[in-house]
């Protein structure tokens, strides 16, 4: 099956929502405007249940099928998840639909994302040619609030009878048209890393009666690179980034304290576990070597977003049904970017797939565009796997 013929026409308006949503750009929980205006787009579809205030700001709609049961089938239900919230980021585009929001912007394609499963909404809620329910998620933080945790601890799952849940993000550099997918580890675990240093400070022109934290932190951030380097198996993933050296506030002074602050990433537990236990080591370590203090406060944060095999193969078939076999990749390498999604995927079986979104910006860059040619695709794969999966 080709793009859906009704989902192409629907294109003008899915796009119009979209760069609606691209220009009112709202950050983590904070995304009443967006919720708002997917929950009265659902309640004019005509979806059965719409609920609100799912983990926090969260949305859920329910969409029943309407073709009956094998005589010995149970009715089934799936979900479908797209995200809302958008990046502290200054836009760059000089889009007319740029952001309005100063220092704010959605750089990651969460205003596609939200607008293909309204699209795929509006179609389902239509022709419910389907059996079972469908249920569309629509969850706020995922940029580094949690919010797809919050959803399951809120009890989503349970509440809505969810057994299997399918996510989706864009992809650049992929081109339009095609997917990618593998089962097991799609993306990464990522953790949060906080160093604090205590040195002793002073005059800068008298260093030999200080302990230099500027040197400290330094030499810190250069032990810290032969992790990964010489302590992780070669064929096993593992990345560690200090992004942020905060010390000092004048040139004549040197620093009584530092900060760094850092991610840690990972696709499996073993390699998780030992990082968090190299990065203790080397802060303490050489930390006293210069006479200082550091501590390491390692937080767990997303876990690894891990593909069911078997929903994992089924999403790559209805994929491929869309696009053509030959334009879905199955065995596409993880990438060590994190997702939310992954504490779907720990309460539920399922898949999150890529879908390109060709040659534009890089994801988190001010530059960036969803692209609306995707739209069809995403949308169509979103239809396209409800039909299938609740056949009847």
């Amino acid at each position: 099956m080709p793009i859906i013929n009704r989902v192409a026409d629907l294109l003008p308006e899915i796009s119009a929502w979209r760069q609606d949503i691209h220009a009112h750009p709202e950050l983590l929980f904070d995304v009443h405007r967006t919720a708002g205006v997917v929950a009265e787009k659902l309640k004019s579809f005509g979806c059965d249940e719409i609920v609100t205030g799912i983990g926090r700001t969260g949305v859920v709609g329910v969409i029943r099928g309407r073709k009956g049961q094998g005589k010995d089938q149970a009715s089934r239900t799936i979900g479908l998840r797209a995200d809302m919230d958008a990046l502290p980021i200054e836009e760059a585009t000089g889009l007319p639909y740029a952001s309005t929001n100063p220092g704010k912007m959605h750089a990651c394609g969460h205003d596609g994302h939200t607008a293909m499963l309204l699209g795929a909404a509006k179609y389902l809620a239509e022709t419910r040619n389907f059996a079972g329910t469908a249920v569309v998620i629509f969850q706020p933080a995922e940029e580094g609030g949690g919010g797809g945790r919050e959803m399951v601890k809120d009890g989503m799952m349970d509440r809505f009878k969810i057994e299997e849940v399918y996510g989706m993000h864009n992809y650049p550099g992929f081109p339009v048209g095609a997917f990618a997918i593998r089962p097991g580890a799609m993306m990464a675990a990522a953790d949060r890393i906080y160093i604090d240093i205590e040195g002793l400070g002073g005059h800068a022109a008298r260093p030999h009666t200080c302990i230099d934290t500027v040197v400290v932190g330094s030499a810190i951030v250069n032990q810290i690179q032969s992790i990964v380097a010489r302590n992780v198996d070669p064929l096993e993933s593992g990345v560690i980034s200090i992004t942020q050296f905060h010390a000092g506030t004048a040139d004549n002074i040197i620093p009584q304290t530092a900060q760094l602050r850092g991610t840690a990433r990972s696709l499996s537990p073993e390699v998780r576990d030992l990082l968090e236990k190299r990065l203790h080591e080397a802060v303490e370590g050489v930390a006293r070597l210069y006479g200082a203090k550091a501590t390491l406060t390692y937080k767990r944060d997303y876990p690894v977003t891990r593909n069911h095999e078997r929903q994992t193969a089924f999403a790559a078939e209805v994929a491929a049904e869309v696009v053509g076999r030959e334009h879905v990749d199955v065995d596409v390498p993880p990438v060590m970017g994190a997702e939310d999604f992954s504490y779907m995927l720990e309460a539920r079986p399922g898949a999150f797939i890529f879908v390109g979104n060709g040659d534009s910006a890089g994801l988190h860059h001010p530059a960036y565009n969803f692209n609306d040619e995707v739209i069809p695709v995403g949308t169509s794969y979103w239809v396209k796997l409800v039909e299938t999966a609740l056949r009847g």
